[in-house]
């Protein structure tokens, strides 16, 4: 009998909440702001989608032939209006993908799929970007830890002040 051993391509971990407190705040202080300004209104921060949603995506990409997903950080063109308030902000498209081996290592392909007479790539896009659709508005004074601690920063804007995100 032949045994064939499977290599695991994993390659994240699971993290403390210290570590996404710390990445959110370093990317709010980093990136956010810079890109909040330049847009003239507040830049998305996080990007949701169901577990359903997400199973089925993994589920087509796995019938297609992937081993993994590529998370690209995207944004959506000034112009866009098929979802009111996403123009310009930040996003997230999953690519399903295929591992190669090559002589020069190894590269996650993205997949593509038939459809109609032209291919095209497995991807998701259009989850609810926050802000502008933010599950909850964040409460001030008392309430304010309801909201939830990760990433909570205090950002200096200079002469603009300070704003707490």
């Amino acid at each position: 009998m032949l045994t064939i051993e499977k290599k695991s391509l994993k390659v994240g971990k699971y993290v403390s909440t210290e570590h996404v407190d710390t990445v959110i705040k370093t990317y709010k202080q980093e990136r956010w702001v810079h890109n909040s300004e330049r847009l003239g209104k507040e830049d998305s921060l996080s990007v949701w989608y169901s577990i359903e949603e997400l199973e089925e995506f993994m589920a087509t990409s796995k019938e297609n032939g992937a081993d993994g997903i590529k998370f690209y950080f995207a944004a959506y063109p000034e112009n866009y209006t098929e979802k009111a308030g996403f123009a310009g902000r930040q996003t997230l498209v999953l690519v399903a993908t295929k591992t190669k081996e090559l002589e020069t290592g190894v590269a996650n392909k993205d997949i593509y799929i038939q459809n109609g007479e032209k291919a095209e790539i497995l991807a998701y896009n259009a989850g609810n970007i926050c802000p502008p659709f933010c599950n909850k508005p964040k409460p001030t004074g008392a309430d304010a830890d309801d909201w939830g601690n990760i990433g909570v920063t205090i950002v200096d804007r200079g002469e603009k002040g300070l704003t707490v995100v």
